[in-house]
């Protein structure tokens, strides 16, 4: 598995990393989660990046590789004060502590590589107290390095703040926005980026039916007036193509793809073994983008 550069961190990922969210929402049983996590960590895996937001994601990676803790980088995001034990709001500067300690305990470690603020709001950020907080968090060591995950106007104001390490942003065919807002500024000041939904949720695959979950709604509306060639194959095919694409932005160091399945980490990983989209193919889904895209297409969080 081909690693990156993580930005300035230092730390060197695999570009294809695990996310956390589907083993949690999709109430993934412990002995499933356990093969799959061990099995992509010997193929290659080395980065798992969750949320204390995903349910029990968190408790059920703790328990199936907290005994490999030095195969991997670990991610997780903050903020979220439904899963606190407190009744104060999301987003409130007390939370940031307590949402990380939560995570520690449940992941069953001392310290994460990497805790993102989970999507807050430009008004969030410009208050600049929950950023305090999680900068204070890196200063005590329970995280190594802290970074926003999000989108948008959102996120161009964090990566200006100067203090994130890392942006994790949507990167796809369906979701070009970053690719010229954000991925520039991070590679030109060393911040190492996490695509997120790098699959587009696979929008298309049910070809003339939105998909049955709204989630990818969004998505699959933009599909049907971008009519990229790429799409024309088999599902395997056109999902290995829209994986490529986001694999070849500039900026991008891991991307992360959630799964339920032992087996798709490893299939997903042959498919990135292929290298970055040929040019013509990034220039023609590029191209497209800019001619059909609609001022209300922006980065989905």
């Amino acid at each position: 598995m081909e690693r990156r550069a993580y930005g300035k961190t230092g730390m060197q990922t695999s570009v294809l990393g695990f996310g956390g969210s589907e083993i949690g929402f999709m109430e993934t049983d412990q002995s499933t989660v356990e093969t799959l996590l061990n099995r992509a960590l010997d193929a290659g895996l080395s980065v798992i990046d969750t949320a204390e937001c995903y349910m029990d994601s968190e408790i059920k990676i703790g328990k199936a590789v907290s005994g490999r803790r030095d195969d991997f980088y670990l991610f997780t995001k903050c903020g979220h004060a439904s899963h606190s034990g407190v009744d104060l709001p999301d987003w409130h500067k007390d939370i940031v502590g307590r949402s990380i300690e939560n995570s520690l305990r449940k992941l069953q470690t001392d310290r994460v590589d990497l805790v993102h603020l989970h999507s807050c709001s430009l008004e969030v950020l410009q208050q600049g107290d929950v950023v305090s907080e999680l900068v204070k968090a890196k200063e005590a060591g329970k995280t190594r390095f802290i970074g926003y995950s999000g989108d948008g106007a959102a996120a161009r104001y964090a990566l200006e703040l100067g203090v994130f390490d890392s942006l994790q942003t949507s990167v796809n065919i369906a979701d070009q926005q970053s690719i010229d807002l954000l991925l520039p500024y991070c590679v030109q000041h060393g911040i190492g980026v996490i695509a997120k939904r790098p699959v587009a949720n696979i929008a298309w695959h049910n070809g003339d039916n939105p998909p049955s979950r709204s989630y990818g709604n969004a998505y699959w509306d933009r599909l049907q007036k971008l009519k990229l060639d790429i799409l024309k194959g088999s599902l395997s095919e056109t999902a290995g193509k829209a994986l490529r694409f986001t694999l070849s932005q500039p900026g991008v160091c891991t991307m992360i793809v959630g799964t339920t399945n032992p087996d798709r980490w490893s299939q997903n990983a042959a498919v990135v073994a292929q290298g970055s989209l040929p040019l013509e193919e990034i220039d023609a889904i590029r191209a497209r983008w800019k001619e059909v895209s609609e001022p209300d297409w922006v980065g989905l969080t």
